[in-house]
């Protein structure tokens, strides 16, 4: 069986944190593989000979190029001089050397010639490919330092800026700065997302995720609060509302650095997720299970060890104020049920170990596992029937969001007492959706899911109270346009934790019913007040009952679609691929779209899902490019049928688009709206679902007729971070942190002197 020299994970040594230095390297293992574990003959032929000869020279010529990128990058890059020259070295003197072993383009060896190759010192050819996939690593491992580099760089300079912004007392000072903070934080958004679509692990990316949520967030609250106290200076409520917003970006700054660079301040290793009840039921699961293969080598009392520490964590859902009684009893009643299937367990096995006929798990011991792994199985179906609908019971109670709208009003009226009653409310929610998240974090089922959790239940402890203070200060100011301004950017703020905890519930259910665990969404979505400016006229409203019994069909024909994209996506080897990452953003919102047509999920009005539907066409437009490009890399034929279905695929978005921006008066126009809209989205969906497994197919064809590490200009564009395109800086790009609104709320700072 062909093995690769160095293991999967081909670093020998080095570990190896992005994809990008990993896909680099596949290409070379592979080469060298086929060196390695060529087949054994008495005689080989001239064929084969030749064969091996091209590929020692290719991988030769390819390290050689290679090499001459790293030896710039190691001029360019004072500090990393010495330790790349010496890896760039090592991988030039080993791919000399597999040239030379390699060179074997004659039969006719004289037996006097003493000179190793590949047939006669197999010994030598492993240990230059031992040196060669080393050396390269480490050379790719450095070039990745400079990204880290120059995220802690972009860093840097953002935390300078915000300690000027922190002090400044004057508007036009506070113009100038926050003109090149917006720019400092564009470049930031742009490296740090690029670097989270790179890492390989999954807890990194979804922690980076996080972090930088809160960075895209706090870059709104931070104009808005800071406009406030200017134009408010003596307003204490308004101080406290800034300081939590200086407060949280520095901690979310200093996450992204702790991300990137595996470390605390201090250098504290960093810490371990508390494990969940999911984790410690599977694990337990899994020992139980484990106990049929060693009857004499195991001690099972730890078992009952792990079993009460498992029941003590329930007391996150037992000791619950907002846990039906009824569900409190249940799930005592399963744990006592746990409990006696795990002593009746350790009965059964003591007494097949005291057997001495007894070689292997016992007729008793088998049934007593079974009925261990049912009972604790049955305890964490009830624990995510709990979470869930707690969760699903609270997004439902809130989805008017009246305690948000009363303090708006309350603070509008300057009625100090409303602002108080209702700031109570608030806090009472605060702490329901905060205990909800921890709920859900013992059920999500996986580490970046838990994540994500974390990260709801901390916005949410965070925000609550910064609501408050925003409302305190426009009731002590209600003619305060600025103030106003400020509780609608924290109330918006909410709201879109309440969406992103809607996709998240699904997200978990999906994983409980074994669909799929790591699917991309779009979190998004259309914020209330905040439409195109062609909508903004035009009235919001909901389908009735019969419309959406007479959309429904279509509805069910989009969702089928959204399924087939799905599937399409998971057979993808590289999920983060630009044509896989656009279609599966492009199902998610259409998943998004006929959930409306059900009266159910985040768009609820008519308004939400047209602006759904131009921003599904924007991804469309996107996803064209990004087939343009690949389709520049195929021969005539497979480029030609990728450039014909690309054509129609901007067809479609260009009709969803257009028909979106229709504006429409009267309840049958926009029904009918409504359902060129569904209509529309089908025509998008469909070209990308044909698209996804020719392209996929292409792909892996044009991967294995790689026979190289590839050019060097395109691993050094894989490596080094490009400058900032004009694009990116105009809010063009995926990654930047809401950069649009960022420009929007920039132009109105004009106006602070007349608020």
């Amino acid at each position: 069986m062909a093995s690769s020299p160095c293991g999967s994970n081909f670093d020998c040594g080095l570990e190896i944190k992005t994809r990008s230095v990993e896909q680099t390297l596949i290409p070379l293992v592979s080469q060298i593989t086929t060196l390695i574990n060529h087949k054994e003959k008495p005689k080989k032929s001239e064929r084969t000979l030749r064969a091996i000869q091209r590929v020692g020279q290719a991988v030769s010529g390819a390290v050689g190029r290679f090499v001459a990128v790293g030896e710039a990058i190691a001029v360019e890059n004072e500090e990393l001089k010495e330790e790349m020259g010496l890896a760039c070295f090592e991988a030039r003197r080993a791919g000399n050397a597999i040239a030379q072993l390699t060179d074997v383009s004659t039969l006719e060896q004289p037996e006097s010639d003493e000179r190793s190759t590949v047939f006669s010192d197999r010994t030598a050819m492993v240990k230059a490919a031992r040196m060669l996939l080393s050396s390269v690593t480490k050379v790719l491992v450095l070039a990745d330092r400079i990204v880290i580099k120059q995220i802690i760089t972009s860093r840097n300079k953002v935390l300078v800026t915000l300690d000027q912004l922190e002090r400044v007392t004057t508007f036009q000072e506070f113009v100038q700065i926050f003109s090149q903070f917006g720019n400092e934080m564009v470049e930031f958004a742009h490296l740090t997302g690029d670097r989270q679509n790179d890492l390989k692990d999954e807890k990194k990316k979804a922690r980076m995720a996080a972090a930088r949520a809160v960075l895209e967030k706090c870059t709104m609250m931070l104009l808005t609060a800071s406009k406030t106290c200017l134009r408010h200076p003596d307003c204490e409520s308004a101080r406290i509302n800034k300081d939590a917003v200086f407060q949280r970006m520095r901690y979310a700054l200093e996450q992204v650095i702790e991300i990137v660079t595996d470390s605390r301040p201090g250098g504290e290793a960093q810490s371990v997720l508390p494990i969940s009840l999911y984790t410690g039921i599977k694990d337990f699961k899994g020992k139980v299970e484990g106990l049929r293969e060693s009857l004499y080598h195991v001690s099972v009392e730890s078992l009952s060890a792990q079993l009460e520490a498992l029941l003590e964590q329930m007391e996150d859902f037992t000791d619950s104020p907002y846990t039906h009684h009824e569900q409190r009893e249940g799930l005592l009643q399963l744990c006592s049920l746990a409990r006696q299937d795990t002593h009746t367990l350790i009965a059964a096995w003591t007494q097949a170990q005291q057997s001495a006929k007894a070689t292997e798990a016992t007729e008793e011991v088998e049934l007593a596992i079974l009925k261990a792994c049912q009972s604790v199985g049955e305890l964490r179906k009830e624990l995510h029937k709990i979470a869930v609908g707690r969760a699903t019971e609270l997004l439902k109670q809130h989805s008017e969001h009246l305690a948000l709208h009363a303090l708006k009003a309350g603070g509008g009226e300057g009625n100090l007492e409303a602002v108080a009653e209702y700031a109570r409310t608030l806090s009472e929610q605060k702490e329901q959706l905060v205990e909800t998240c921890r709920l859900l974090c013992h059920v999500s089922g996986t580490e970046p899911l838990e994540i994500t959790c974390i990260h709801a239940e901390e916005t949410f402890h965070v925000i609550g109270p910064q609501i408050i203070s925003a409302a305190q200060t426009l009731a002590l100011h209600p003619s305060s346009k600025i103030a106003k301004e400020n509780l609608d950017v924290f109330c918006e703020a909410w709201e879109s934790q309440l969406c992103d905890m809607a996709v998240l519930l699904r997200e978990i259910n999906d994983v409980f019913e074994g669909r799929r665990g790591d699917k991309k969404t779009y979190l998004s979505l259309p914020r209330p007040g905040k439409h195109s400016a062609n909508l903004k006229t035009a009235k919001a409203a909901k389908l009735d009952s019969e419309e959406q019994s007479t959309i429904a069909k279509l509805g069910l024909e989009l969702r089928l679609l959204t399924s087939d994209v799905d599937s399409e996506v998971e057979r993808w080897e590289d999920q983060e691929h630009d044509i896989a990452r656009h279609s599966q953003t492009i199902s998610s919102m259409a998943y998004s779209m006929y959930l409306f047509t059900r009266g159910e999920g985040l768009l609820k009005t008519t308004l939400d899902l047209f602006h759904q539907a131009e921003i599904l066409s924007e991804q469309g437009f996107q996803l064209c490019s990004h087939l343009h490009t690949f389709a520049t890399q195929l021969v005539d034929d497979d480029k030609a049928v990728i450039l014909s279905e690309t054509e129609k695929l901007a067809a479609s978005s260009q009709q969803l688009q257009m028909g979106a921006k229709t504006p429409v008066h009267g309840k049958s126009a926009t029904f009918l709206k409504v359902e060129q809209s569904i209509q529309n989205t089908k025509g998008v969906m469909t070209v990308v679902v044909f698209l996804l497994p020719v392209c996929n197919k292409l792909l892996k064809k044009h991967k294995s007729e790689r026979n190289s590490l590839g050019s060097p200009q395109d691993w050094r564009d894989k490596q080094l971070p490009t400058p900032l395109r004009e694009e990116a800086l105009n809010g063009k790009s995926s990654n930047g942190f809401g950069v649009k609104s960022l420009e929007q709320h920039m132009a109105g700072l004009t106006f602070l002197e007349s608020k």
